[in-house]
């Protein structure tokens, strides 16, 4: 893949974090009851995924680009380069957030880092995000790689649905996060790292679970030609060993 290639992509991955995280992580800090939040995250990924699907593949969440990548749909490169893209976009929203939000919407929702709830153990806060984020990535799997799907034109209302009502069940457990972006950018610039690891491990953990079992399951391993979904549209690429990458 040429140098213009990596830079298109990886600006939209940008673009689509920033937006996601400048939006929920900044409605953290005024919303009123979790309904609130769960249509201001739902709606961010639904048109950002739209938007960037025919360019990047609308990733816009470093655990559903893990996925590609154990699932062999996307080069190892590749996805380095969307993730310091992801992370990056992730860190500039919330920096702005900063910038933006009085001093006392900041201290009150902590720059929209995602906390558990009362009660809630490091161990549960990382079974709720795996399981949320399995949620996601099977629905990302179901609606954008699987060939058969008949929801491709509205994948992302799909899965922009998908966050909203895993925000209802869950975001007084953990903040319901789904997505390491998400709690980067606001942890970073915010310095507020207690139990950090909660939303790294369970949506890398829920999105590898879900993405190996949708490909077992439903997409034909061991077949001759791998499908590749890379954009909007379906390539078929040869697994050769030898082939050099594009």
């Amino acid at each position: 893949m040429v140098a213009g290639e990596y830079l298109r992509r990886g600006f939209a991955e940008f673009v689509g974090v920033f937006v996601l995280v400048f939006v929920a992580a900044g409605e953290r800090a005024f919303a009123s009851v979790p309904t609130d939040l769960a249509l201001a995250y739902g709606l961010a990924v639904a048109v950002m995924v739209t938007a960037t699907a025919a360019i990047s593949g609308g990733h816009i969440n470093p655990a559903v680009t893990l996925g590609f990548v154990i699932t062999r749909r996307i080069q190892p490169l590749v996805a380095v380069w969307y993730w310091i893209a992801q992370f990056g976009g992730a860190a500039l929203a919330a920096l702005l957030l900063k910038w933006v939000l009085p001093h006392t919407a900041q201290s009150q929702g902590h720059l929209g880092v995602p906390v558990l709830g009362t009660g809630v153990s490091a161990g549960k806060g990382v079974v709720v995000e795996a399981v949320l984020t399995f949620f996601l990535v099977w629905v990302v799997f179901a609606t954008i790689v699987d060939a058969r799907s008949a929801f491709e034109q509205v994948a992302g209302l799909a899965i922009g649905l998908t966050v909203v009502f895993n925000v209802l069940m869950a975001y007084g457990l953990t903040g319901a996060a789904m997505n390491p972006a998400r709690a980067f950018g606001p942890q970073l610039v915010g310095d507020h790292w207690a139990h950090c690891w909660v939303w790294y491990v369970g949506p890398f953990a829920g999105a590898v679970i879900a993405a190996a079992l949708y490909e077992m399951l439903y997409l034909r391993p061991g077949q001759d030609e791998l499908v590749v979904v890379e954009a909007a549209a379906v390539v078929v690429e040869p697994l050769d060993d030898e082939a050099t990458p594009s």
